[in-house]
């Protein structure tokens, strides 16, 4: 079984445990929800850590879940698991894959109007039978509808992280051959698009053959597709399929440039060169009949009379006009970035969202190994519905003084280039616009995020007003993960984005590029027009873990793609000018 197969399979036990008694199962359900979202975006297979005897070395899966998952690696299935979903009529599964739509809602339509497939429950929606059941009515319905459709839209995708993991993998593997003298990625991924579909590798070898027989011979493949002089194809786990090819070293540049695309990018690019009396192929450049190689990208793009391209930047809008004119932009890399300014310990303020899984000594460790100079600790805020705003005050005080005394103590004692942890919180934005924490409780920290995380679907002005009323207040900094998309999960929501970014410049307020791997978020397109907006732009890796604040890279990634600068991001200020923008 792949993660994502496993991710699906304690995903199913979670619902299967708030069906039969979601009081009673509050944490079993919690601690399968948080499994299989740490084994889908797992850097491993969870099959090779069973292997290696390193199973609960994954965030996330305790002594419980390891041994369950132990007897499915095992035998094949798992008698608990088992007895867990017994009962349940299997098509609840299908049905939970609509978005919007979870375990009770999946049983309830089964059960009422004997739904047994996604295509019934469209034409149940159609039909009007939906809207007639209690508790739903005509919006639930529409809303149903409009996921099936959403539905219907998603292609055969992997999230960033997890295809750049395994194609980190296999060129890793390439490298070990004497005959490899250089081995990358292509396509989407090499792009650092938010998702990607089939990995693409490329190899620079003078010997295809031998080339290809060790690209066949990976030890983590699941089956052999197709081997030819020069390409190859096989599948990985989780049905990834991965094409090689191999060019000679001296045209190595050209099938570089070409396979890495956009499509869109290299259409522009040989209409250019057709009106300059070239033609371009992935074996080089053809002048007056005379093909010139290039080993090099940067030579490529050079016969050309351009600058370099970023790849992140190929997608044909505008990069070739700057490329020619020496326009581009020095995009923001990884080591520009001096701080996280989203992340979630395991300090419990009782918030009614997941807790993060480290410690703060942990989480801070973890950024001093990585050369941050500050941090901000963002806790969810304590539940609304659970406390009065006496109780809220002092859980925000309780941690307000943990923060202090872990800069006077433990930051001074332990670490070489963290200088300050900053008391933040992630605030939810309420329906009309205000906030889930009341005004003396904003007074206790540094500075705050604020974000959406429930009725996603208000209208363009209602929303955008509800986001425009929360930012509007002083001690707010940051709109996190501003269009709350779930990639392959749930589309974002609808703003009218040049209020937003008009609103955002003139109160210093910043948006941010969320790097968690199912958000990304702001895509990369918003990332570009808040940059021609003049909007700044945070930059924060959602940890619950201290290993996520290593998926930094890929909030980078929707940076550079959105054409933004060091001197874009707030996370590239020193310590001292950042204080300076939250005084």
């Amino acid at each position: 079984m792949a993660n994502l197969e496993i991710a699906e399979l304690l995903r199913a036990i979670a619902a299967s445990y708030q069906l039969k008694d979601e009081e009673k199962n509050r944490f079993r359900i919690i601690a399968y929800q948080r499994a299989a979202d740490a084994i889908e975006h797992a850097s491993s297979e969870l099959k090779d850590l069973w292997d290696d005897g390193k199973l609960k070395d994954v965030p996330g899966i305790g002594e419980s879940i390891a041994s369950h998952l132990d007897e499915v690696f095992r035998t094949g299935a798992s008698k608990h698991f088992e007895e867990v979903m017994k009962g349940l009529p299997p098509q609840m599964f299908d049905l939970m894959e609509v978005p919007g739509i979870g375990a009770k809602t999946a049983f309830r339509l089964i059960t009422e109007l004997g739904i047994k497939s996604l295509s019934d429950l469209e034409n149940a929606a159609k039909r009007g039978k939906i809207a007639v059941i209690e508790g739903f009515g005509e919006q639930s319905q529409a809303d149903i509808l409009k996921s099936l459709e959403e539905l219907k839209g998603r292609t055969k995708r992997h999230l960033l992280p997890y295809a750049a993991v395994n194609a980190g993998r296999l060129i890793e593997w390439m490298n070990e051959s004497k005959y490899v003298k250089r081995a990358d990625s292509l396509g989407s991924l090499r792009r650092r698009a938010a998702t990607v579909g089939d990995i693409d590798i490329a190899v620079s070898s003078d010997h295809p053959k031998e080339v290809l027989g060790h690209f066949v011979n990976y030890p983590k493949k699941a089956r052999v597709l197709e081997k030819g002089d020069r390409t190859a194809s096989m599948v990985l786990p989780g049905d990834v399929q991965v094409d090689c090819m191999v060019q000679a070293p001296n045209a190595y540049g050209a099938l570089l440039q070409h396979f890495t695309g956009s499509k869109h990018h290299n259409i522009a690019l040989r209409e250019y060169a057709i009106k300059h009396g070239m033609s371009l192929s992935e074996y080089g450049i053809k002048v007056n009949g005379r093909l010139e190689k290039c080993a090099t990208e940067e030579e490529f793009y050079r016969k050309l009379g351009m600058d370099f391209i970023p790849p992140e930047l190929r997608e044909d809008t505008g990069e070739i006009e700057a490329a020619l004119t020496h326009k581009l932009p020095k995009l923001v890399e990884l080591r520009d970035i001096k701080a996280d300014l989203q992340i979630h310990s395991s300090f419990d303020i009782e918030t009614s969202h997941d807790l993060g899984e480290s410690t703060m000594e942990e989480v801070i460790k973890k950024a001093d190994k990585l050369g941050y100079e500050y941090i901000a600790f963002t806790e969810h805020n304590p539940s609304k519905s659970k406390h009065n705003e006496k109780e809220v005050l002092n859980l925000l005080k309780r941690k307000s003084e943990a923060v202090e005394k872990l800069n006077y103590s433990f930051v001074k004692r332990e670490c070489k280039s963290i200088k300050k942890v900053f008391n933040s919180l992630e605030i939810d934005i309420l329906p009309e616009g205000g906030l889930a924490v009341p005004d003396e409780g904003l007074k206790l920290l540094d500075f705050a995020l604020v974000s959406i995380h429930s009725s996603f679907r208000i209208d363009r002005n209602k929303m955008t007003n509800r986001v425009l009323s929360a930012l509007a207040y002083p001690k707010v900094k940051i709109f996190a993960h501003p269009t709350a998309r779930k990639l392959g999960e749930r589309e974002g929501i609808e703003l009218n984005w040049s209020e937003i970014f008009d609103f955002c410049k003139k109160n210093e307020k910043w948006l941010e590029i969320n790097a968690e791997p199912t958000r990304l978020d702001l895509p990369d397109t918003l990332v570009r027009e808040a940059v021609k907006s003049g909007v700044k732009l945070s930059m924060g890796t959602d940890a619950h873990h201290q290993d996520s604040l290593g998926n930094m890279i890929f909030g980078v990634a929707v940076a550079r793609r959105g054409w933004a600068e060091k001197k874009d991001i707030i996370n590239c200020l020193s310590l001292s000018e950042f204080e300076k923008m939250i005084e």
